[in-house]
């Protein structure tokens, strides 16, 4: 079995490997994350996903590097993570009572070798109003996540509902990663 690394500093990504009892070690190398123009949002996260995980496999070119980027989709519009509060407070807002997706991308790289996925997960807000997004906001809770909010926190609040993966929307499709790992790596399905 190849030496796993994962490409990305986000805590809930390392929880959701450590629960699948994934053997890993970081690994973060800058890249730029500007998606081209007419890239569609399936298309970006894989972009992104296999961006990363490629800078690190430059310098571990042995390992199995992981990569991901998620982004909420709401109208055809990707919101990534907020700039200040003011742009948080009114993605929010702008997802209340409404439904968009949650799309994250995945990329296994070794060597030459990569593999590409995407998983999408609907998601519903409640109603919320202008000073429960703003609560929600000074809690700091939202500012390093897509979309402004975090299922798995404070943010869980506004759900009504999910169709599809949770842990995606947690930020990695840890099922899905298990076994597209286990293929990328010779292990079978």
């Amino acid at each position: 079995m190849s030496k796993v690394i994962l490409a990305s500093s986000s805590p809930r990504r390392r929880e959701l490997l450590d629960k699948a009892e994934i053997k890993y070690s970081l690994c973060i190398k800058s890249v730029d994350e500007k998606i081209p123009v007419g890239m569609s949002a399936d298309e970006a996260v894989e972009y992104l996903a296999l961006l990363k995980a490629e800078a690190v496999s430059q310098v571990n070119d042995e390992a199995v590097v992981i990569g991901a980027d998620t982004v909420v989709v709401l109208d055809g519009e990707i919101l990534g993570k907020p700039a200040n509060e003011e742009e948080a407070i009114n993605m929010l807002l702008s997802l209340s009572g409404r439904e968009h997706k949650v799309i994250t991308g995945v990329a296994l790289v070794r060597g030459k070798r990569h593999k590409a996925f995407h998983v999408t997960t609907k998601v519903k807000f409640y109603d919320i109003g202008y000073s429960e997004a703003v609560h929600y906001v000074k809690s700091g809770e939202p500012m390093d996540k897509a979309g402004a909010y975090g299922i798995q926190g404070k943010g869980g609040i506004f759900i009504e509902k999910i169709d599809g993966d949770y842990y995606n929307v947690v930020g990695l499709p840890i099922a899905r990663l298990v076994r597209e790992l286990r293929v990328f790596q010779g292990e079978g399905e």
